[in-house]
């Protein structure tokens, strides 16, 4: 079953992720945490609601304590775990995805859910696996003390912003924790609909931060601000509608804690190389992660981190414990708050020449044996084998990574000369099989 990723479970509701199966995820999630305080809720969207009801009923029929928290966004569904001292939750939404797909993150203890985890369950699907028991309900309204728990860790600004929800989860929550803050909210998109009739719930790509774009320059906003599906990754536009990137998001955000005091920074290992430079330039000492949510959150934890991030705009705070998109947004509004034009800190920042992802289509079984390959062909170069395979220079560096989502291959490549991104472009390229180095040159940007 291909609804069974390395850090979630997600399919197209109906098709792929069917009422049946999702029982069947109810009773093998029953089986693990039985008899403990299970944390529910759901986002937006139109198979929500009867998903969720599938999965609150297997799991008190497991023998769970289930909290039902009701529709929220993926950050309050962190913050009830927390408050509750919940052991294990599900929340039920495909993040970014497209409205047709649906799917359940998943907390099964303190650790983050593993790509074990995930296989264990989708046996425990496949074995028909359940347990018996008398589980018990409490429903709990919880977004306005989220509000109010989040609004203490952070500080009061008048700065005019656009806050775009994209319809998502955060329609309600966002603009309300804003305002709260003494924010000038301008809102955009933020009538919850789970058909997303105005944008596609991901904010990661620049052409879907358009209207964003065009709002801020509209009202006279600082800075816009536009969050996924579920509220757990967020994007920024700057006061010309500039899409921001977000590794320079990253070295920001950094910025802002080092400024308080010195402390570990994680970012991904798909981010450009100027996030580390900037990072140790202010002070901190740079970690890098695998590339994806599960993986970032395991380095953040173990390493007692001040903040990580993920260029997909995933971003976990200590204050916190988690990752939250929301409060990501009143952390880089209130270093524009207080350091000036996003646009201009934006600017100072150094830029390479770095390649958008490479997406090439792989379906076979083999990715690992082919990077293994890769990187013995590579190895007089010592590759980083923590993401797939990535060869490491003074002046810039290429990686090949197998998705953990999808059947592909991705490919991205940063230097500081163009002369330069071709050699690193053709130094791994050598080490490809022939069929998809033909199709690596065929995606790859004629202007870097």
């Amino acid at each position: 079953m291909k609804i069974f990723h390395a850090c979630d479970i997600r399919g197209i509701a109906g098709t792929e992720l069917t009422n049946e199966i999702a029982y069947k995820i109810g009773q093998a999630l029953g089986v693990k945490l039985t008899g403990q305080k299970v944390v529910v809720g759901g986002d937006v969207r139109l198979s929500t609601p009867v998903l969720k009801e599938i999965i609150i009923k297997a799991l008190l029929e497991s023998g769970c304590d289930v909290v039902d928290i009701g529709t929220v966004a993926t950050p309050v569904f962190y913050y009830a775990l927390k408050a509750t001292q919940g052991t294990g939750g599900v929340m039920v939404t495909a993040s970014h995805n497209p409205a047709p797909y649906n799917g359940f993150k998943l907390v099964l203890g303190v650790n983050p859910v593993t790509e074990e985890d995930i296989l264990e369950i989708k046996q425990l699907v496949e074995e028909g696996a359940q347990v018996s028991g008398k589980g018990t309900l409490t429903v709990l309204p919880i977004i306005d003390e989220y509000i109010a728990y989040t609004a203490k860790l952070a500080q009061k600004s008048q700065l005019r912003v656009v806050v775009d929800a994209g319809n998502g989860a955060t329609s309600d929550i966002a603009p309300a924790l804003f305002r709260t803050l003494g924010y000038d909210v301008v809102e955009l998109y933020c009538e919850p609909d789970g058909r997303f009739p105005n944008r596609s719930p991901n904010p990661a790509l620049a052409e879907n931060l358009k209207g964003l774009g065009k709002k801020v320059l509209e009202s006279g906003a600082q800075l816009g601000v536009a969050f996924d599906g579920d509220g757990d990754r967020v994007a920024f536009v700057d006061e010309n509608g500039r899409a921001v990137d977000n590794d320079d998001i990253i070295v920001i955000v950094a910025r802002y804690y080092l400024e308080q005091k010195p402390g570990t920074i994680i970012y991904d290992a798909k981010c450009s190389m100027v996030a580390p430079e900037q990072i140790s330039k202010a002070g901190g000492r740079p970690i890098m992660a695998r590339a994806g949510h599960t993986f970032s959150k395991a380095a953040f934890i173990q390493e007692k981190a001040l903040f990580a991030g993920e260029i997909s705009g995933h971003f976990f705070f200590s204050e916190l414990g988690y990752d939250d998109g929301i409060f990501a947004g009143l952390k880089v509004c209130e270093f524009v708050a207080s350091h000036g034009s996003l646009a201009e800190l934006v600017d100072e920042i150094p830029n390479y020449i770095l390649t958008p992802d490479i997406r090439i289509t792989y379906k076979g079984s083999d990715k690992e044996v082919i990077l293994d390959d890769v990187a013995e062909k590579l190895s007089q170069y010592n590759p980083n084998r923590i993401d797939g395979v990535r060869i490491e220079f003074e002046d810039g560096w290429g990686m090949i990574r197998a998705s953990v989502t999808e059947p592909l291959f991705t490919l991205r490549f940063e230097a500081k000369t163009s002369q330069r991104l071709e050699e690193i472009i053709e130094l791994l390229l050598s080490a490809l099989p022939e069929n998809i180095k033909g199709l690596v040159r065929t995606a790859l940007p004629t202007q870097p």
